[in-house]
Order: C-alpha cells, then structure tokens, then sequence
C-alpha cells in the first residue's frame, strides 16, 4: 500500500457519501439474507432430517424422515423413502440432527422483561379478578432465549405470594402481537396453598389460608351455577354480571384447569381433596416438590397431572437419603408426570436440563422427554394443538443436534406456526 493512499484511507476510509450509501446498502442486504430464514414465512417448508421423534399416542420414532410444513401446520410425517417432496416447498436439509416436538413451559413467569414485573398483587390473599392477559410483552428478551432453548409453548401464571393470584395465559414463544402469541386465555387459575403466601402481611397459617381459597371457589361455583340454571331456562331472573367471577365459569365447565403451586405432602393431599375431590376442577399440580411424591397413590387415584421442578431433588430427613423428586414421583406410580422451571427462578431455555437432573437422579430420558412435551399439553388441555410432531397440528418444533435430554445437545432452528424463529447458522443466542 502506498502512501498516497494509506493518507487518502486514514482521512475518510468510508469514502464519498455516495460510497457510504452503497457500501450501507451492500451490508443491509447480506444482513437481510440469513434475517429472512429466521422469521419469514415461508408458506410452504420440508424438512429433511435424521429422526423424528412425534410423541405421538403410538410413541413413533422415524428415522430418515421428511416433515412438510403448510400455512402454519405439520401437513405430513413420513420416512423420505416414502415420501416425494411436491413442488415449491423450500427444504431445510438437517440429515444428521433430531426433529422433536416444541417444548412447554406450564409453570412461567416471563410475561414481561423482567421477573419483578410479574404479576404478582399482595393487596388482598385471594385475587381472583387478575389476569397475566394484559401484562404479556411480545419479543422480550427472555422469550427470544425461550426460542433459542427450543420452548415453543409457554403457560404465564401470576405469582405466588398469595392463594389466588389471578388467571394465566398460554402462550407461544413466538409473535409480534399479543393476538399472534396467545393460545388460550384463560390458560388455567393459578392459586397457591403454601410455599410462599405465608408470608402475606402479619403471616398466615395453612388452616386459614385453605378457607380463604375454598370460600373464593364456593363463591365462584355459585356464581356459575346461578349462570348455569339461567341459561338452561331454570330460572327467571338474570344474574348480575360479576366481572370478578365471569371467568371461573370456564374453569367448572373443565375447559381449563386450575394449576396449583402445591408442595409438601400434607399440602399437595389438601389440593387433591379440596379442588379435585370436593370442588371438582380439573387440577394439576405443579411446583410438587420437597416430599410431595409421598401422595403418589393419591395422585394417581385422582388421575391428576403433576408437572414437578424447579427443585429436582429433596433430602428426606425421615429416610436420611437423598431423593430425585421425579423418579420418586414415577416410582410411585404417576405416569402423567411432566417438568417445569418456575421461570425466571430456573431460566426457561434450561428446562432440558432440568429433565436431565431428573434422569441423574433416577427418572428415565424417554418418559422425561415426554414430560417436556406430550404430558404439559395434555395436562394444559392443548393436546389438540401442540406438544407432538402430527398431521394437524401446529408446526411447533425444534431441530436439535441430538437428544435434548443429553446436555451436550444443542437447539440449531426453532420452528413456531409454521416460521423458524431461531436459527443459530444465523445468529446463535448461547
């Protein structure tokens, strides 16, 4: 390099404002190549991959296989020998990596930024009037690591510092509106019996506490009765319009369940009983930890979903061992068993390893991977939708370098009604 020019370079090394421009435009447009692949739908997608693992009822595992995309939907599964890709689906070739179905998160508290933004009202023990609706904020930061840990589902409950902290919303992990994101509302109740609503005000004990919440269902229960008589043309005179309990009407018609932060034998026996037993909802619980797999008879005579975590293990005292809370619970009997990280308490992308603790502490990987998937939905009542890789469904999942289960995996592309959302070749989030 001569001098002439090192000087010229050293005084404007961008050139004329003209170069500027094309120089800018150059760079914008090979920014917006590999930008496309990772939110532009494209309508029409095939992916070509080296297994699939559906978690389908049937447990099908497919090697070598081709999973077509169409308009937001899984259109076809099938093995490629079976399979010749129609015209005009772009392929995504991934022949060495797992297809698995988009991972659920039923215990979440990113509705916002940050976890002190979550919804979380001291004012009264029991908050039936709130919603996690309207606190949702599309494309946080916590969400697009979701995306990046293969999480394509998400139920955003209110917290738990008092009983009945109001209703949750399941979500997508992926959407610029709150209308592209929801997929239910109300996705369930949150209340919690214990494990944190102790320390309301002065303090308060478990016996009040479980009155407290037994007579804010009693009350809702007969709210939707009196809808319920009214409408079957039982009774003449309209009820009053309560906006407080309108929405409990849904959760004693079973369309959604009540999830119950509940820990601790004496405490997951009293859920069982009050909520399941006497008020019949449909309940799941979730938290389950400490020595809460002690009512596993219960549970599984209840036919109750229990999604168990953040805390993977629990040392008895009584049997001076330590304890894996989920084998404890699958020893037990509970096969509708899932995992939960309680996020941001257990960051959301980190719930593959959380099932991991679990298979290091006695569980087993396939059921566990199962529990990341097929069992959350199931127990959310969005079976219908997500949380298996099937003709139907939404094409939520997540192309993974092999199992998710086995930390040295990794999620290479995420895929959410039908759009990758995530593609580390384009830019890895971690």
């Amino acid at each position: 390099m001569n001098h002439t020019t090192y000087s010229t370079r050293h005084r404007n090394p961008w050139g004329s404002a003209l170069s500027r421009c094309a120089i800018v435009a150059g760079l914008l447009a090979l920014i917006a190549v590999p930008v496309a692949r990772a939110g532009e739908n494209a309508g029409r997608l095939a992916f070509r991959v080296g297994k699939v693992i559906t978690m389908d009822p049937g447990d099908t595992v497919i090697n070598n296989a081709v999973v077509l995309v169409s308009n937001g939907k899984i259109e076809r599964v099938a093995r490629q020998s079976e399979m010749t890709i129609p015209e005009g689906y772009r392929v995504i070739e991934a022949p060495d990596k797992w297809l698995v179905p988009g991972i659920i998160d039923a215990h979440n508290h990113t509705v916002a930024n940050f976890w002190w933004m979550d919804l979380n009202d001291m004012v009264y023990l029991t908050n039936p009037g709130l919603r996690t609706l309207e606190t949702i904020e599309p494309e946080n930061e916590l969400l697009k690591d979701a995306r990046a840990g293969g999480i394509t589902t998400v139920m955003m409950i209110p917290g738990s510092g008092t009983n009945m902290s109001g209703f949750g919303t399941i979500s997508k992990t992926a959407g610029k509106t709150v209308d592209e994101m929801v997929l239910r509302a109300p996705g369930s109740l949150k209340i919690a019996q214990a494990g944190n609503p102790e320390w309301y005000w002065y303090g308060v004990g478990r016996s009040f506490m479980n009155y407290n919440t037994r007579q804010t269902m009693e009350k809702a229960k007969a709210y939707h009765e009196a809808w319920q008589a009214f409408e079957a043309g039982e009774g003449a005179e309209r009820p009053e319009f309560d906006p407080v309990f309108d929405d409990f009407r849904g959760l004693f018609q079973h369309k959604f369940p009540v999830t119950v932060h509940t820990q601790i034998y004496q405490v997951v026996m009293t859920t069982l009983d009050m909520l399941k037993k006497k008020l019949d909802v449909r309940t799941v619980l979730d938290h389950c930890t400490f020595d809460g797999y002690k009512t596993a008879p219960l549970t599984v005579e209840a036919d109750v979903y229990a999604i168990n975590g953040p805390r993977q293990y629990n040392f008895d005292r009584a049997e001076r061992k330590m304890n894996g809370n989920a084998a404890r619970w699958w020893q037990g009997g509970v096969k509708k068993l899932g995992l939960n990280t309680d996020a941001p308490v257990v960051p959301q992308e980190e719930l593959p390893y959380q099932a991991a603790m679990a298979c290091w502490y006695g569980w087993q990987p396939y059921p566990a991977l199962r529990g990341l998937t097929r069992i959350p939905a199931e127990a959310l009542l969005i079976d219908d939708r997500v949380g298996s890789v099937e003709a139907g469904k939404d094409a939520d999942f997540g192309i993974w370098t092999g199992d998710p289960i086995d930390p040295r995996s990794a999620c290479e592309m995420t895929v959410i009604n039908g759009k990758v959302v995530y593609d580390a070749d384009v830019r890895r989030r971690f």
